[in-house]
Parts: C-alpha cells; structure tokens; sequence
C-alpha cells in the first residue's frame, strides 16, 4: 500500500463537497412544512372532485368504450 492516505484524502473532500452543496438549501420549519402539506392535500383533493365530476358527466353522456 504505497498510496498512503489516499482514501482518507478523497473522504475528506467528498465530505466537504457535501456539506458546500447542503448549505444552499435553508431547511423548512415545522410549521411551513405543515402549511405546504395542507396546501398540496387541497389541491389534490381539487384535483380528484374534479376527475370525479367530468366522470360522472361521462358516464352520464352515454360515452362509453
């Protein structure tokens, strides 16, 4: 093993990589997360009347396949 520290090296900076690219993205409070979860859950709750509505109009035109 005439490479010495070489794995040791490459730990270091693949660590330091690490916590370069962690520092851009500020991490979400509790209550901002709960608040986009709300918000996401009512519009895919949006979304799915929707879906159920243009259904039952479907059905209800006579289109079937």
């Amino acid at each position: 093993m005439t490479r010495g520290n070489q794995r040791e090296l490459a730990r270091e900076k693949a660590q330091k990589k690490a916590v370069a690219a962690g520092k851009g993205k500020p991490k979400e409070s509790a209550a901002s997360l709960q608040a986009r979860k709300e918000r996401d859950a009512a519009i895919l709750r949006e979304k799915q009347k929707k879906k159920e509505e243009e259904k039952a109009a479907g059905d209800a035109g006579g289109k079937g396949k």
